[in-house]
């Protein structure tokens, strides 16, 4: 079995993604690791250079700006990395997701097992999303609860933007893979980042989704009811990131106001508290395997 890791990135420092400990966390799992590395303004390529790895190819990419639909531009360098994987399985992760190294094996093991069950066509994570610190992580149906981020890599698959893929059945309509779980978690830390960073991350990135960039002005505009606290452990990889380049503490603002939307996912919670556990969030796969 023949594992590729891929991953896409562009101005990684200066939008204070946690990309270098992403890439070295997919290395602990993949033969092979391709990484899609656009024109950047700051030292992305010489960081990503640094790592030293011989499984590591790096290609040198240009984006198209004036592509401003739906985060497609996004996709577009998604695929230009999955298209140069030789793997069996193809392993995404985006750059401020990280791979903890005790779930290494698990994820080795269960690619193997379902190597040669070809009803399995993707793999799937539960995810931890922190929030404004390394001791909270979002809970409400506003957070995609799982995601795929392994693919089959001999299926002809694509992706209509960043976040998942589509299966084509012979040039028909698309569909969404079918999918087991891996019964372990991706930390996803894109929600710490410094304040200054997020920042700088929507003024360069909201015009890919047609938008216009808006203000950062904290994490605590939230309901304190979407967020609990993390009890868990942290992957070695990240632990030099959380110290230098994500914020520390988190304070709530008393006075926010809830959106309609804020509402709904309390009553979701809600139900889900009375009646069992019920994931709310869209999901870009179909279970097969559990």
């Amino acid at each position: 079995m023949k594992v590729s890791g891929f991953t896409f990135v562009r101005n990684g420092s200066i939008l204070g993604y946690p990309y270098i400990e992403s890439i070295k966390s997919l290395l602990l799992v993949c033969d092979e690791v391709v990484v899609a590395v656009g024109e950047s303004d700051d030292d992305t390529l010489l960081q990503i250079k640094n790592i030293k790895d011989n499984k590591l190819r790096i290609i040198e990419t240009s984006w198209n700006e004036s592509m401003a639909d739906r985060g497609y531009t996004y996709a577009q360098q998604k695929m230009i990395a999955q298209f140069n994987c030789t793997g069996d399985w193809a392993f995404y992760l985006e750059c401020d997701e990280i791979i903890h190294e005790n779930d290494v094996p698990l994820i080795r093991a269960q690619m193997a097992k379902y190597l040669s069950d070809i009803e399995v066509e993707a793999l799937i994570f539960d995810y931890y999303h922190f929030y404004g610190t390394q001791n909270h992580i979002a809970i409400s149906p506003r957070w995609y609860r799982r995601a795929p981020r392994i693919i089959r890599n001999t299926i002809r698959s694509w992706a209509p933007d960043g976040l998942f893929w589509v299966v084509m059945n012979e040039n028909k309509r698309g569909r969404y893979p079918r999918a087991a779980l891996l019964n372990c978690h991706m930390y996803h830390y894109g929600h710490v980042r410094l304040i200054s960073a997020m920042n700088e991350k929507n003024k360069r990135v909201e015009r890919y989704w047609g938008k216009d960039p808006t203000e950062f002005y904290g994490y605590g505009n939230i309901d304190e009811n979407a967020l609990t606290t993390f009890t868990g452990s942290h992957p070695k990889i990240i632990t030099e990131w959380l110290n230098s380049s994500a914020e520390k503490e988190l304070i709530i603002n008393q006075n926010y106001q809830l959106s309609s939307r804020d509402k709904r996912h309390r009553l979701m919670m809600n139900i889900n508290r009375v009646f069992g556990d019920i994931d709310w969030t869209k999901q870009h796969y179909k279970l097969v395997r559990k």
